[in-house]
């Protein structure tokens, strides 16, 4: 399962690049917003971009199909390399179906069932976004969605890649790679806890400690 990370903040996006893990970057107008507003989205995209390349997401806010696809057109005029992100509604579904008939990739997001899925799917998207914690939040099995939708997927021969989203923390990382999710779009903050764990420190303070110890002792006996 591929890791994307989920952040418009340089200085994540920079560090979990650096570690190698990552294969492509999700945003969305909140994430945007959230680390400055007075920020210019283009040369922020651009910015991720130079730093890790692959997947970029570049969500549209337009709510009718001509404008999901003028804001498409737009984007690609200044960032050609976009993944074009269009809710799960119907217009969303038509424009999708207008921008795969170019070959310009979709990121359908906003998917909670698979139902929804296999409508994406069908209207030509590349990635099926399923949000797992938003599912969680309404006390829905989110795995279990996850699940259904890679069965019918392996069934029904389908191309689409299954994205998980909304990840709160590392077990539903876990959890969608066993689901069979094909990516994994992750906030910093659950990346760098799926990557800890007390035994590893404890293991490496040991290692440290006995190999000091050891210089020690043969500083002693060269003394």
């Amino acid at each position: 399962m591929q890791l994307y990370l989920d952040s418009a903040n340089l200085e994540h996006i920079n560090h979990a690049a650096s570690l190698g893990i990552i294969s492509g970057v999700t945003t969305n107008p909140s994430l945007l917003a959230k680390e400055d507003p007075s920020v210019d989205v283009r040369d922020r995209i651009k910015e991720i971009y130079a730093l890790v390349g692959g997947h970029l997401s570049v969500e549209v806010v337009s709510t009718d199909a001509d404008g999901m696809l003028k804001e498409a057109d737009e984007i690609l005029s200044w960032f050609p390399e976009a993944t074009i992100k269009i809710p799960m509604i119907p217009a969303g579904l038509t424009a999708t179906r207008k921008l795969a008939d170019q070959d310009i990739p979709v990121n359908m997001t906003l998917i909670f069932s698979p139902t929804q899925a296999l409508a994406a799917n069908n209207a030509g998207a590349t990635y099926v976004s399923v949000f797992m914690g938003r599912l969680d939040d309404i006390a829905h099995n989110s795995v279990q969605v996850i699940e259904d939708t890679r069965e019918i997927w392996d069934m029904q021969g389908l191309n689409s890649l299954i994205l998980a989203a909304s990840i709160r923390h590392p077990l539903h990382i876990q959890e969608a790679a066993r689901a069979g999710a094909d990516i994994s779009t992750v906030p910093y903050k659950a990346l760098m806890q799926s990557l800890k764990h007390p035994l590893t420190d404890k293991g490496l303070d040991a290692f440290l400690a006995d190999y000091h110890k050891m210089q020690e002792e043969i500083a002693k006996l060269k003394a």
